[in-house]
């Protein structure tokens, strides 16, 4: 299962932090970020429950940028 999420970032080195802890969570099989468009896609493994893998996106994405939003 695939889904976008609107994030909010400050500027594109921050996007890509952002976007290898989210590919570094359990439950995610791929996670791309795009800076220009304030969009998170990410990709689900095979039976994960998207909501709960999303929470733990945000904590290990505000690890490495605190500031950084990801609107569920």
């Amino acid at each position: 299962m695939k889904k976008s999420y609107n994030i909010e970032v400050d500027c594109a080195n921050c996007a890509n932090k952002m976007e290898d802890a989210a590919k570094a969570t359990k439950g995610v099989k791929d996670a791309v970020v795009n800076f220009m468009t304030l969009k998170m896609n990410v990709e689900f493994e095979e039976g994960a429950d998207a909501k709960t893998v999303m929470q733990e996106v945000l904590k290990n994405c505000k690890k490495v940028e605190d500031d950084c939003e990801i609107f569920l």
